[in-house]
């Protein structure tokens, strides 16, 4: 059974609370390049929403790079097997990706499911859930 601590209330601006944005893409150079394809060539069965929000093909997506340049918020963005280097072993928490997170004084707590990003469309949209929920 997945152990996942739902963020439903308030988030407190906390200078220790860090939001991390996990991509359902693995890092490196050559995993970058066949995403981009995969994006050009089969968009519809690309598998990071998170990806396809906040990338284009090859540049992040400009409404939400002024987004993340203008929050307060200490953001980290990683990939699912750098994740599980950072984090995995450390928490012992299984999800689902893409996800974001928030890592406080308790751990780590969803903040925007994989379903939740599943269903956007656009940068305006996951910006919209953020403020939503106070981020």
């Amino acid at each position: 059974m997945t152990k996942q601590k739902y963020f439903c209330d308030t988030m407190k601006k906390k200078s220790s609370s860090k939001l991390l944005f996990i991509y359902n893409a693995d890092s490196g150079a050559r995993n970058a390049i066949l995403d981009s394809m995969h994006k050009v060539f089969k968009p519809s069965t690309y598998d990071c929403k998170l990806c396809d929000i906040t990338y284009g093909v090859v540049s992040e997506n400009r409404t939400w790079k002024k987004f993340r340049q203008n929050s307060q918020h200490n953001m980290a963005f990683l990939h699912k097997d750098e994740f599980a280097k950072k984090y995995a072993s450390k928490f012992g928490y299984k999800f689902t990706f893409p996800i974001a997170l928030i890592e406080g004084e308790n751990g780590l707590e969803v903040l925007i499911s994989t379903e939740e990003l599943n269903q956007l469309k656009t940068a305006h949209g996951l910006i919209r859930l953020l403020k939503e929920r106070n981020v």
